[in-house]
């Protein structure tokens, strides 16, 4: 996980989100920015689906040489794509997630209207991102103030995850909640990487201070299931 770990690990965002959503053997997933391909991996492994593992940013070549490591060649499948030009069928996917990616180019108010294409009526859009337990209607509050950077603009609270989705009329909103103790997880291996990490750095000490300021009053990861009209 360390050698694969792009922020806030992934395979725990997997599991949370596969606990609220329906994966059966032989689905076709699309795991959209996923990274080094370690939550595609999961996916396949743990329900015996296949996964097109797509990211902008990790080369194709390097996630299938972490794909033929783990004896996937079969199952998961990496591509090159861009969020706004998926190389993809109209309803070719039984289910489509994203892990930590989704808020980057998934508040668009015409987003979902495309992304939704590609998965099939009644399959399932399943996302984890980072969130809040409410908007922030007065700004940010003092005890975030010194840590606060302004990409946090993405993260939202469930209740705007699902009027966001719900507003395109594209999906009926399954689920729409804070992960359980998410905060914490989020604390728990940032403080295990800045320990043992070569990859530790500044940016991951100040979302610690960050995290141990807010104490889960605010931040955490929201999580979001819907299902295709």
């Amino acid at each position: 996980m360390l050698a694969t770990a792009m922020g806030p690990n992934v395979l725990w965002l997997a599991e949370s989100l596969s606990q609220v959503m329906d994966l059966r053997p032989g689905m076709r997933i699309l795991d959209m920015g996923c990274g080094r391909a370690a939550s595609s991996i999961f996916f396949a492994r743990e329900f015996g689906v296949q996964v097109w593992a797509a990211d902008l940013w990790i080369k194709p070549h390097e996630n299938w040489q972490r794909i033929l490591e783990a004896g996937l060649q079969d199952r998961v499948f990496p591509i090159s794509a861009e969020a706004h030009a998926l190389p993809f069928a109209h309803a070719f996917f039984d289910a489509a997630v994203s892990l930590d990616a989704y808020h980057y180019f998934g508040t668009d108010d015409l987003y979902l209207g495309y992304y939704s294409r590609f998965v099939r009526p009644g399959g399932q859009l399943g996302i984890v991102v980072p969130g809040l337990t409410a908007e922030l209607a007065g700004g940010v509050p003092p005890h975030l103030q010194p840590f606060w950077d302004p990409d946090f603009s993405t993260f939202h609270s469930p209740a705007w995850w699902r009027a966001h989705w719900e507003d395109s009329a594209r999906v009926e909103v399954l689920r729409a909640d804070m992960v359980p103790n998410g905060w914490q997880h989020w604390l728990d291996w940032g403080e295990f990487r800045a320990e043992r990490a070569a990859s530790a750095n500044a940016d991951g000490a100040r979302e610690i201070e960050l995290l141990k300021a807010d104490g889960g009053r605010l931040l955490g990861f929201t999580r979001m299931v819907a299902r295709v009209r």
